[in-house]
């Protein structure tokens, strides 16, 4: 028996997936409220909608230790996906808690319940990526930034609550994904982007970041779930490219004008806070931000060998810009 959190998101969903199409049995972690729109739309994408009800969800919460405890009582393996990502700092706080305490409380009962593998899904922005220009690898140590967001910060300090679970006997493994191209909730995340240019956007900066395709990142997760590796972290990258780029190749796929204003630091500080302005009154989440402004002016390319030695293909992230456009053409 499996135990997902974060079965609800983009990520989770795909992994679920995998999982179920393996012939895995599953209990997922689910907020009493949470809608499966994504999960079920991923299932019928591929057309799995069968496997759907293999899925044993429980009600719950990472704050929700009993919860928690419960829904890992009688599995073996655990994958913790869930995570609340905001750039805005009105959230940073509850952001904080959630990822930090969340993990903390997932990372105790596994070692009070004896599982024997925990799969953590950081993030890159859990490394250090200022220093310099060489390739970012997994022994980017973190340090203090300037730029380093609110988000960055809570998936730095979850990461060591694994670590300290490590050091307590818990056998784990981190991935450190770079941005995950997949179909989630338009409105939210990296999916955002599609949204977004569709919507008309009219800046690009010269900035740049790694890429990756969701099915990927969950297929790494399953194949470090299942190989003898222990207590190591890996970055899951497929591409480093500029944000120009990505985002000319969703215009082109969702036929909409390319981004036509560059953006310099100027630029930048009324960018967001126009962004801001707009969404005030669209009460929609904002793409840009006074965090994400700053990061869009930084380029960063990231490793992926130690994965790819263990055999990690990776889809071109072209090839999963078109079908992901398709997908939102075909919801929109």
């Amino acid at each position: 028996m499996i135990f997902v959190t974060g079965g609800t998101g983009m990520l989770g969903a795909h992994l679920l997936l995998q999982l179920t199409e393996k012939g895995q049995a599953i209990k997922a972690l689910k907020r009493q409220k949470s809608s499966l729109a994504i999960t079920e739309k991923v299932f019928k994408y591929y057309q799995k909608e069968d496997l759907l009800s293999k899925l044993e969800w429980v009600d719950g919460d990472l704050l929700d230790v009993q919860s928690i405890s419960e829904g890992m009582m009688g599995c073996s393996q655990v994958y913790h996906t869930a995570a609340m990502v905001s750039f805005q700092s009105r959230y940073a706080q509850k952001m904080l808690t959630t990822n930090v305490q969340g993990t903390a409380n997932v990372v105790n009962i596994a070692l009070s319940k004896k599982i024997e593998k925990l799969a953590h899904v950081s993030s890159i922005a859990a490394l250090n990526r200022y220093e310099n220009d060489d390739l970012v690898t997994e022994e980017n140590y973190w340090k203090s930034h300037p730029h380093n967001s609110n988000y960055a910060i809570s998936k730095y300090l979850s990461e060591q609550e694994v670590w300290r679970g490590t050091q307590e006997g818990l056998n784990a493994v981190i991935i450190n994904p770079s941005i995950i191209m997949g179909p989630g909730d338009w409105r939210k995340g990296s999916s955002k982007m599609f949204q977004k240019v569709w919507e008309g956007l009219k800046y690009y900066s010269n900035g740049g970041s790694g890429y990756v395709d969701v099915v990927d990142v969950a297929s790494a997760l399953v194949q470090l779930m299942e190989a003898k590796v222990v207590n190591e972290r890996f970055i899951i990258n497929g591409e480093n490219i500029n944000y120009k780029t990505i985002f000319e190749w969703i215009a082109e796929d969702l036929a909409k004008p390319k981004a036509s204003i560059k953006v310099n630091p100027f630029l930048k500080e009324i960018a967001w806070r126009m962004e801001l302005i707009k969404c005030i009154f669209t009460r929609k989440s904002p793409l840009i931000t006074k965090e994400t402004a700053k990061s869009a002016m930084i380029t960063t390319r990231y490793s992926n060998q130690k994965i790819c030695d263990l055999g990690f293909t990776s889809t071109p992230i072209r090839k999963s810009i078109k079908k992901y456009a398709e997908w939102f053409l075909n919801e929109n």
